[in-house]
Parts: C-alpha cells; structure tokens; sequence
C-alpha cells in the first residue's frame, strides 16, 4: 500500500510526496495504536481490554552526536517529537512510538538534513501463567532516500521486583530494506527500568539494548568483500536514559546514545539525547 501526501501553496505548487511501503508494518502499527491512544475507559467492560497499567506522552528531543561520531561518520545532529504510548493487561502488553525527525525540515531536503520518519509498534503476550511471553517489535524509518523495517518475533522473560523490570529477549531478524531485503540473522536484547526517589524527588532510570548476530553476508559485504552500511556480522545499538519527574505529568531526560556496526556505518557511534515530556 502507497500513501502519498501533497501540499498545496498558493504562491509555489510544490509536492512533496511520502511512499510508505509497511507490509506488516502498517497493519501491525494501526492495531498497536488504535490500543495504545484509546483511553482504557472505552474497554473498561470487557476483561480482555481491562488495563492494569497505561500511558502515554508527548516530547521534544534533540540528538547532539559527538564530534568523533561526526568526523569519521555521517551522523548529523537533529530534533525530533515524538508520541509514545503503551498498556498492560492480563494477557500481555502493548507498546509504541512515532517519531517525526527534523520536523521543522522538509521531506526533499538534503538527507541528514531533511525530514525523517520513524515508528516502532511492540507487543508481547504470556505464556500461560509465567514469565515467559512471546515478544515482536518493529522498527521502521523512512527518509527521502531511504527505508528499512526490521521485525523481530521471539520470545522475552521477564523479571520484576521492588520497581525494577528486567525483560531480555531474543528472535530472529527479518528486514526489509532500500538495499536489502529477507532474514538478516537473530537479535538479542533487553529492556531494563528502574524506578526510585532520592528524598521527595523521584527518578527513572531506563536502558534498551539490541544486539544483531549471524547477519547475511548480502547486508554487509559487497560481491567483491569489500564493506558496505553496517560493515559487520553483528551490531549493537541502545541507550542509557536518566529521567527526572520534575512535575506530575513532566519528567526532563538526558540519554546516551550508542551504536557499533549499526545505523548503516562501520564502528562505533555515540551522543546525547536531551528530552522533555509531558504525560497525559
């Protein structure tokens, strides 16, 4: 399915078209969505939708890579809003995000410069009565001159106690990509939050962790050996993210962010994330 958005000036009839090719992206995004922005209050006579936690924000973020990730990279610095979202039940969890990068830019623009897109619907549902879920996530990005989904589908345990949930996971890796597209290999990885007060302030602190091995040598070498994008059979990529709740419904955020072999270079990359959102 092609979606494509056109604007209109009065002055200068200019398009700016947006092709979204989501396969299962799409639907499994609008499922995730439709769930995670509806108040629970909608579901609250049917035990299937009752929620035992929700949530949902709004934030501006900016991304300020360092310098040594700009020199030998193409990282650029660049703000983003996002909508995040998700809920609990009985049966598992849902989750997801849409980010709009560079927002004040237009979708033609010069890549590294222009506008971005970026969604990731997650789920996971229990096995039986356990600790033990099946667990699919979704990352999409799609640029002017670029788009890549990556699913993974697996399995997750996970360990909660006294404000602390641990969930790590593992599955296998299918991308859709601009250069390439089937299984690329298996991700492992975690989700780690923690949740304390110091006095009458309260904190989080929150980690996500992935790590892709066993790529298809297709992704990373060309024909001839000579490295291409991620350069590697295995990437690495997440951030550490301390988060103060400065208000009710406002926590302010410094997250380091961190990479190797991953967002389409060879060798380590690494900034930091300033955010500020509001809960609602």
């Amino acid at each position: 399915e092609f979606y494509s958005f056109k604007l209109l000036d009065d002055r200068i009839a200019t398009n700016y078209k947006v092709v979204f090719n989501m396969h299962i992206s799409q639907r499994l995004l609008t499922a995730l969505l439709t769930i995670v922005f509806l108040h629970s209050a909608i579901f609250a006579e049917s035990d299937l939708f009752k929620t035992t936690y929700s949530f949902s924000n709004v934030s501006v973020n900016y991304l300020d890579w360092t310098k040594p990730t700009e020199n030998r990279s193409f990282q650029r610095d660049f703000g983003y809003l996002e909508l995040e979202g998700g809920a609990g039940f009985e049966w598992g969890d849902i989750y997801g995000y849409f980010d709009i990068e560079n927002p004040t830019r237009g979708y033609e623009d010069t890549p590294q410069s222009n506008r971005r897109y970026a969604f990731k619907p997650a789920f996971d549902i229990k096995l039986f009565d356990s600790n033990w879920y099946v667990y699919s996530q979704d990352f999409n990005l799609y640029s002017k001159d670029f788009h890549v989904s990556n699913l993974i589908v697996g399995i997750s345990y996970k360990f909660i106690d006294d404000g602390l949930l641990f969930q790590p996971f593992l599955g296998p890796h299918y991308q859709e990509s601009t250069y390439y597209t089937g299984y690329n290999g298996y991700m492992f990885g975690w989700i780690l939050n923690y949740d304390f007060a110091f006095g009458e302030e309260r904190f989080t602190i929150f980690q996500w962790h992935e790590h892709e091995f066993a790529r298809d040598k297709e992704h990373y070498l060309l024909s001839d050996g000579t490295r291409t994008g991620d350069g590697e059979s295995y990437g690495v990529q997440g951030s550490f993210e301390f988060w103060w709740h400065t208000a009710e419904n406002i926590r302010a955020g410094l997250q380091y962010r961190y990479a190797l072999n991953k967002l389409g270079y060879y060798g380590y990359q690494d900034g930091f994330i300033y955010s500020l959102r509001y809960y609602f």
